[in-house]
């Protein structure tokens, strides 16, 4: 028993090294990402500083990451060159930052175009470690701790720019990208075999439709939902500009508690009605803003309204994107086609707040805005759910007693028979050394295959089977049934 636990605790310490290490690489590059070209207040300070309007420089590169995001899956289809183009792109965007401390030039906007189009084509690289080096259960919490760590990066960098000088929030924002860059030098890029989704219910055609379906869908609800994030950026957030001292820290704060509270909610607890809530907060939001003043006081409740829901939603997409990761070998495609539509949602509400005049009309477009994800919602679920049968965001499927779902929903009822319905062949191989107490070693030398294979085939089965750690799926596996009382 004691050598059981100790092999589980060596798996457990591997794979959380290679999931803290993509976080760190990822929370640090996209802060950068935050704090610079995206809206970014390091940005802004510079712009203000030389006295040059920065609505073209942001949208321009806004419209670059998109082109990178889709771009990135065209020339990036394994792990290797995921980790070269992240180490590439975190160079360049170092070497354009660097640009910003020389004076006005069309260098600039040369710089800046080139870094947003090579962090979206990062960005969308990530994908692949992603789905690599995180366990499919823990996706969501991987995936909010990444947001966590980078918008509170950004906030420093924000905060530096605003009231040290712009040139300082520069210079963090370089040295955060340098060390992004010696971080991403340790990246792991053995590329891992990967296996076919195992689907009893539905054929491989009927499998890419409701992939190519529910990605559109999403996709085109992305978009709608995200346009009321670009309205805030170009007439809430103006709005309140007078407050420096409290909107340079408070913007993002209500964004990561709600990142944190979805983050720590039991596995088990179904999310999707808190959909419903955070669509509600953006309507109130807005109510407010039209009507409320100007105060910090005033900022403090909308503000809190309109990010805290952003959180919930970011966190919805990116984690379904996670999921939709099973249905395609290039990650970087689903990664890239989701989050441009992430940020094209932000681009054309920016546009659009830009060309409407008053508060009234922004008003009215948000709630317009809200209607339509009202309206979408429920359609979304029912298209997402023919792809994805367990996720904490969408409702449960309907349950009959021949249905496959009530056995992922119910795991302690899970006897042998089942396991080996649900996993492949080599899956249950995989099951059975590890339920054995073998070391990954072990299994990989027993088995003829690579030692990150078979950590990749131990996520499989633990998602598949609902347990989290070697000695869940032991307790699951080896568990007895009851024995029927006379």
């Amino acid at each position: 028993m004691k050598h059981f636990a100790a092999n589980t605790g060596k798996h457990d310490n591997a794979a959380g090294r290679d999931r803290r290490l993509t976080v760190i690489v990822f929370s640090l590059f996209f802060s950068w990402l935050l704090a610079v070209p995206f809206e970014g207040q390091v940005l802004y300070a510079v712009m203000d500083y030389h006295g040059v309007s920065p609505q073209s420089f942001v949208f321009g590169a806004m419209a670059a990451h998109i082109a990178g995001l889709l771009m990135c899956a065209v020339f990036i289809r394994n792990t290797r060159t995921a980790k070269r183009l992240v180490l590439i792109s975190i160079a360049v965007c170092a070497a354009a930052t660097g640009v910003l401390f020389f004076p006005l030039s069309h260098l600039w906007t040369a710089a800046l175009l080139a870094a947003s189009f090579l962090v979206g084509a990062c960005v969308a690289a990530w994908g692949f470690y992603f789905k690599e080096y995180t366990p499919k259960d823990e996706r969501i919490k991987t995936m909010a701790d990444c947001l966590i760590f980078a918008n509170l990066l950004m906030i420093l960098l924000n905060m530096s720019a605003i009231y040290l000088s712009p040139q300082t929030g520069l210079g963090f924002s370089v040295a955060v990208l340098a060390a992004a860059f010696l971080f991403a030098l340790r990246l792991p890029q053995t590329e891992t075999p990967r296996e076919p989704v195992k689907r009893s219910a539905a054929k491989p055609d009927a499998i890419s439709k409701n992939k190519i379906y529910a990605l559109t869908f999403l996709c085109l609800f992305i978009v709608i939902v995200t346009i009321n994030s670009g309205l805030m950026y170009q007439v809430v957030n103006p709005a309140f500009a007078h407050l420096k001292l409290l909107t340079s820290w408070y913007w993002a704060v209500p964004y990561v508690a709600a990142l944190f509270i979805m983050r720590s909610l039991p596995k088990q607890m179904n999310r999707s009605y808190i959909l419903y809530v955070a669509i509600a907060m953006i309507g109130f939001s807005f109510i407010l803003f039209l009507f409320m003043g100007r105060l910090w006081s005033d900022y403090l409740i909308i503000n809190t309204l309109l990010l805290g829901a952003c959180g919930v939603y970011d966190l919805f997409w990116w984690s379904i994107l996670g999921e939709m990761l099973e249905y395609d070998n290039n990650r970087a495609k689903i990664f890239g086609i989701g989050l441009a539509a992430n940020v094209l949602g932000v681009l054309l509400g920016g546009l659009i707040g830009n060309a409407i005049s008053t508060e009234q009309n922004h008003t009215l477009l948000a709630f317009g805005v809200v209607l339509a994800t009202l309206v979408m919602l429920p359609l979304l679920n029912s298209r997402l759910t023919k792809l994805i049968n367990r996720h904490v965001f969408l409702s449960a499927l309907p349950k009959t007693p021949d249905d496959e779902q009530t056995i992922r929903d119910q795991p302690h009822v899970i006897n042998e028979l089942d396991l080996i319905e649900r996993l492949t062949e080599r899956e249950h191989e995989v099951m059975l050394l590890l339920v054995s107490g073998k070391t990954n070693k072990e299994i990989a030398d027993e088995l003829y295959i690579a030692e990150r294979t078979v950590k990749y085939h131990a996520g499989n089965i633990y998602g598949k089977t609902g347990t989290e750690n070697r000695v869940g799926l032991a307790n699951l596996v080896l568990k007895k049934p009851d024995t029927p009382k006379m």
